[in-house]
């Protein structure tokens, strides 16, 4: 009987999920909710050293739709945020997250909106970029807006937005101790270095399940399109420069 087609999603949440943990952003550490479910990933998010975030250790769930890379994904904090572009929920409101339409009325351009060659490299990025300079234009949270612009534009002297994220930053420590996971306070723990990693037969289990008889189909369609693009891109996968972010999946 003839095995039920993969999802093109799928396969392209697979390969991601591959690459970053391979080559990991810095700052950030990805899993799966589920094992079995690749529409669903737990991100664990280090707060950058020489911010107000320092040392924060943020959970978040990243969800993706079944026409991924066609639809955005939703990114939604499950640790309580106090930031101009994150809503009460914790949904995470940022351009790279709306659907490619035309919205004159959002003030975004439709270029600065998701497309098909973002991936969840470019939203971690966007993300953490995003903490740091929050858009008060178009606040999910006014109230934290109108209070990260008085810290900001009193350099620092109104205190009650600083004091806010220290208190919630100061509140993860908790949560990182019973993971068991150390959060990087320098820099140099926090930057990653892109490293070959040592091959570990049980993180193949997932990758297995998943493609089986269908890599052998594409194994067979990429021999006979020899010399065509599309061969062998392995060693690109593991360039000692760091990665800018920007490559398609």
């Amino acid at each position: 009987m003839a095995q039920q087609q993969m999802p093109s999603s799928q396969k392209a949440l697979m390969l991601e999920l591959k690459s970053l943990q391979e080559e990991p952003v810095e700052g950030f550490r990805i899993t799966l909710v589920e094992e079995s479910d690749l529409y669903n990933w737990e991100v664990a998010i280090f707060g950058p050293p020489n911010t107000l975030y320092e040392g924060g250790y943020f959970k978040a769930h990243i969800k993706f739709p079944i026409d991924y890379p066609y639809s955005p994904p939703t990114f939604r904090f499950l640790t309580k945020m106090w930031h101009p572009n994150i809503y009460e929920n914790g949904d995470v409101c940022i351009s790279i997250l709306h659907p490619p339409v035309d919205d004159p009325q959002s003030g975004e351009l439709p270029s600065e909106r998701w497309n098909p060659t973002q991936n969840v490299r470019t939203i971690l990025l966007s993300v953490i970029s995003l903490l740091n300079e929050p858009n008060t234009f178009s606040p999910a949270n006014v109230d934290a807006s109108v209070m990260f612009r008085k810290w900001r534009d009193s350099k620092g002297k109104d205190k009650e937005y600083a004091e806010i994220i220290r208190k919630q930053v100061l509140a993860t420590k908790a949560e990182a101790e019973r993971d068991g996971v150390h959060v990087p306070t320098t820099l140099a723990e926090y930057c990653v270095q892109t490293k070959v990693p040592s091959h570990d037969s049980s993180s193949d289990l997932l990758y297995d399940d998943l493609y089986d008889d269908d890599v052998e189909e594409e194994e067979e369609d990429e021999d006979a399109e020899a010399g065509g693009v599309g061969g062998d891109a392995g060693p690109d996968c593991y360039d000692d420069e760091e990665d800018s972010g920007n490559e398609e999946s």
